[in-house]
């Protein structure tokens, strides 16, 4: 399984990044530019999932994790985002917040 810390995320530009946390929790805040398909949605939202190269994220990266795994056994090409959204914030980075 292929992971990045989040630093290295902050490096990042042009890859898609995929929240896999539940709906509440990405509205509490979430790494700009990253779209929500909760991992209790994914199965069923396969879609939605970039054809390309993509990054994924959780709370503190083993939702993620597990995510990533599952999606290479369909031939996706993703990445974990390893400390995830916690350490995201705990190093003081942007967050977004939906409006209502």
């Amino acid at each position: 399984m292929k992971s990045i810390t989040v630093t290295e995320l902050a490096e990042r530009s042009n890859i898609p990044l995929i929240d896999v946390r539940e709906a509440h929790e990405f509205a509490v805040g979430h790494v700009p530019g990253a779209v929500n398909i909760p991992m209790s949605e994914i199965g069923n939202r396969l879609e939605e999932l970039p054809a390309e190269a993509f990054d994924v994220i959780c709370q503190a990266g083993g939702r993620s994790a597990r995510v990533v795994e599952a999606l290479e056994t369909r031939g996706y090409d993703a990445t974990n985002v390893e400390g995830g959204t916690g350490e995201w914030i705990a190093q003081g980075r942007d967050v977004e917040v939906p409006s209502a």
